[in-house]
């Protein structure tokens, strides 16, 4: 019996994680966001009603899961009480014992959104290529110990005296890059009335998922973005500002690490990326167009478009391990119907003529390295409304068992189209 699953992107993010966490959700007590902020967006499908959310764990579609979101996460007050608020549209009330606010999660001021956008345009033509939401200098102030913390922010008393602190050196920075400095009174009296909503839902979530846990309840710990964005072990420079992989997910809640824990690494058929970095597989004529036209490849947050190319083994090999995932979600299945034969990278060779087969983001640093390509056949037919592995198209069941024994991983779950119940089960994860 598996009373925890950690879910996980392997690629750059963008993997459909949301639908994979709506799916498994149904049964778990409780669903813990433990890093990234409003720069992530998980886009779930149901009934074919289309649903985003950036910062609440996407087990809020079920009528039963707690949502907890970690101290290791950045909340971006206003568009978290946007996010209530549309939630609230589709006939779903976020109740205080439906969703739980970690006291030290950190904020995502106005300020830090400023900072974020005149450093990258500082950059020039060596943007990283963020979001613009702030979320790198609001995780700088959380280790430099200047930061918001929601117990700050929901005390207007407290929030002045911070922000009376931290702005004399912020302000300096912004106004070196050229913009506008902020006002500590009257940034304080704007954000009273939305520490007075977000209030209720401040909770010691660490000792409250520590509970469950023990009481041999389900949880599920959902991540943001992918493994190849994580500050450290992602393609550096061009990462996020938090540990996106899965064994950060105990830590930084504030447990231990738990036995007989499950790591379901998330993986679309093929290969994307958004923003500037090294992206090995990419296909930049008519095959990554049409990839994205069918995908859909534009980002939930921001709109914009998402390089595309071909799945990367070597680069999947590596986030494995680094993760210590334990079986596969595999999803955008669909996208390859009718695309004919599939490139696949199997492995590289380096500048020194070197042949790897699973990929170190160093590697990529000097700019010559060589994907090393095997062709899989492709399918015709569609995937949609497919259910069990004997409905898929023969070609398909074979790409997966290629993709399976290539990796060393058993695919657990196969997305074939983006509604909640076009999905195939291989295995029960919770037993």
């Amino acid at each position: 019996m598996t009373s925890n699953i950690v879910i996980v992107g392997i690629q750059w993010g963008d993997e459909g994680k949301g639908k994979i966490t709506d799916l498994l959700a149904k049964d778990a007590a409780a669903v813990v966001r433990y890093q990234g902020g409003a720069n992530a967006g998980h886009t779930v499908v149901v009934r074919g009603k289309k649903i985003v959310l950036h910062q609440i764990p996407s087990g809020m579609l079920n009528d039963h899961s707690l949502c907890v979101i970690g101290p290791a996460v950045v909340v971006d007050p206003q568009t978290l009480v946007e996010e209530l608020e549309s939630l609230r549209d589709y006939g779903i009330e976020v109740t205080p014992d439906r969703l739980a606010i970690s006291s030290s999660t950190h904020v995502v001021m106005p300020y830090h959104k400023r900072l974020d956008a005149l450093r990258e345009q500082s950059r020039g033509k060596e943007k990283i290529g963020t979001t613009g939401r702030g979320i790198g200098p609001t995780y700088e102030d959380l280790f430099g110990r200047t930061g918001v913390r929601m117990s700050d922010f929901c005390n207007p008393e407290r929030l002045l005296a911070t922000l009376q602190k931290v702005l004399v050196e912020r302000n300096h920075l912004i106004q070196l890059l050229g913009g506008e400095p902020c006002d500590p009174n009257e940034l304080a009296a704007n954000m009273v009335d939305l520490g007075k909503k977000l209030a209720p839902y401040i909770r010691d979530v660490g000792t409250l998922v520590h509970e469950k846990l023990a009481s041999g309840q389900k949880v599920l710990f959902e991540s943001a973005q992918g493994t190849l964005l994580d500050i450290l072990h992602g393609t550096y420079p061009f990462v996020t500002s938090s540990l996106t992989t899965a064994p950060a997910a105990f830590p930084m809640l504030g447990i231990g690490i738990p036995d007989n824990r499950r790591v379901l690494g998330v993986v679309k058929a093929y290969t994307t990326r958004v923003g500037a970095g090294p992206f090995p597989t990419e296909d930049v004529g008519d095959f990554g167009k049409r990839l994205r036209d069918a995908g859909g490849e534009y980002g939930a947050t921001t709109g914009r478009p998402r390089r595309c190319g071909y799945l990367d083994l070597p680069a999947l090999r590596y986030a494995i391990r680094v993760n210590g995932v334990t079986g596969l979600a595999v999803t955008k299945i669909d996208v390859l119907s009718g695309l004919g034969d599939l490139k696949v990278c199997q492995s590289y060779k380096l500048g020194n003529g070197q042949v790897v087969s699973t990929l170190l983001p160093e590697y990529l640093e000097s700019g010559d390295l060589e994907p090393i390509y095997e062709t899989w056949k492709g399918w015709d037919e569609e995937t949609v409304g497919v259910r069990s592995l004997a409905e898929l198209p023969a070609n398909a069941r074979k790409f997966l068992e290629l993709m399976s024994s290539a990796l060393g991983v058993p695919i657990d779950i196969v997305s074939t189209s983006p509604d909640r119940d076009d999905t195939i089960l291989n295995v029960d994860l919770w037993g």
